[in-house]
């Protein structure tokens, strides 16, 4: 989402962070697989009427459970292609990793707790870091990002590097407009 925040900074577009739509459902039911539903079904209106709108771009941030979220992926990646003007659609894949106790110590930042109340309860937000990482594969192996061309690609440690750096070398890599303030 940091990132994300970054290029939305320095570019034309707009940032959709998955937490948008998990924390008004979250409020209201439980996550469980029904609100996942609903977090889903919220999301694809969102995403096909941003496709429609002639809208320079969107960064969309997720945690990408190998191989499993690929399917995920891929839908979204369909819901623009099915809605966006013929030939006006670039999908890109960033794909960030960062050491566990940097991604540990990040879940507290300020920015975090401020975009994602549900990360504010600091034992389960932690817990939960700790078990997707236990128990989830969060980065791909070579060659498994296959819905997008290689040049549309780009896989950063952030580790140490700020994410204003991030951002300026996703933009570098994609060659993506950067605004002239």
């Amino acid at each position: 989402m940091t990132i994300g925040q970054e290029l939305a900074k320095i570019t034309e577009l707009k940032l959709f962070h998955n937490h948008q739509t998990i924390e008004i459902i979250r409020d209201l039911v439980p996550l469980d697989e029904e609100g996942w539903k609903l977090v889903d079904q919220l999301r694809e209106p969102i995403f096909r009427a941003f496709a429609k709108s002639g809208q320079y771009g969107m960064v969309y941030t997720l945690l990408c459970v190998f191989p499993k979220d690929l399917a995920y992926v891929e839908w979204i990646k369909n819901c623009f292609l099915e809605e966006c003007p013929e030939d006006s659609f670039e999908f890109y894949f960033v794909e960030l990793e960062a050491e566990f106790d940097e991604r540990l110590r990040r879940n507290k930042t300020e920015n975090r707790l401020l975009h994602k109340p549900s990360k504010r309860d600091l034992a389960w937000s932690e817990g939960d870091v700790r078990k997707s990482t236990e128990e989830h594969r969060l980065n791909s192996e070579p060659g498994e990002i296959t819905m997008v061309e290689k040049a549309n690609y780009i896989r950063i440690d952030n580790t140490h590097i700020s994410a204003e750096d991030a951002a300026g070398m996703i933009c570098e890599r994609f060659g993506f407009v950067k605004n002239n303030s």
